[in-house]
């Protein structure tokens, strides 16, 4: 039973390593959509969310399978429930990049940036993609000195997205109300992207740690683990 109950975690990890991924490749195509003005692209992120949706699902069954045949303690139900967890940040990971998406799709064929933006949301849309690519590589190896890289990715967003808000209340876009909303939702759907992660990172170096509130701080806990 122990053997089952152990392949059965590891059926966990898998799957939500390949949401992560799922989710990877659906921030990547939205940003390059939203920048580019691909309506092709956008609308393959579109499609794809339906697929992230299924598989969040799929997992979530198999966890609450796992809670209810194997009745975990310790440890072991903290996976499980963080598991339940993590899932459905990737799902709303993955709702966001689909957002973004359907923002290309709404403008086009005008580009979805308004002016004086581009720039902007090119780096931010750069760090949301790294930030779910280490996602991924943290999830796959549970190596939670990635955690603060995902940390530091989110900060720079942070500071981008406030960036955007200094920009919109600026009289060149306050005209263009079309633009301001474009500008404010982006932003904000990147922003809430990377705090999703972040959020998952949390609950990976509480696993290791098992202590919640040391994951406050990412950075310092990964380091002290590391070095223990």
């Amino acid at each position: 039973m122990r053997e089952v109950f152990h392949q059965s975690l590891e059926e966990v990890q898998s799957r939500l390593v390949e949401i992560a991924e799922l989710v990877t490749v659906a921030i990547d195509k939205a940003t390059r959509a939203f920048g580019t003005s691909d309506v092709a692209l956008a609308e393959e992120v579109i499609a794809g969310d339906a697929v992230i949706d299924q598989k969040s699902l799929a997992l979530d069954e198999l966890a609450v399978e796992i809670l209810a045949m194997q009745q975990p303690v310790a440890r072991d139900l903290r996976i499980v429930v963080a598991a339940l967890r993590t899932s459905a940040s990737l799902e709303r990971m993955g709702d966001l990049a689909e957002h973004i998406a359907q923002l290309a799709r709404m403008r086009y064929p005008e580009r979805a940036i308004p002016n004086g933006f581009k720039t902007t949301f090119e780096q931010m849309g750069a760090r949301d993609v790294e930030v779910a690519r280490k996602l991924t590589e943290l999830l796959r190896t549970q190596d939670i000195a990635i955690a603060a890289a995902i940390r530091d990715a989110d900060d720079e967003i942070d500071e981008l997205h406030a960036s955007v808000f200094e920009k919109v209340l600026g009289a060149q876009t306050a005209a263009d109300a079309a633009a301001v909303v474009d500008a404010t939702l982006a932003s904000r759907y990147h922003e809430r992207f990377a705090d999703h992660a972040v959020g998952v990172a949390k609950k990976m170096v509480y696993l290791a740690t098992g202590d919640w509130s040391g994951s406050s701080d990412i950075a310092a806990s990964a380091v002290g683990t590391a070095e223990a």
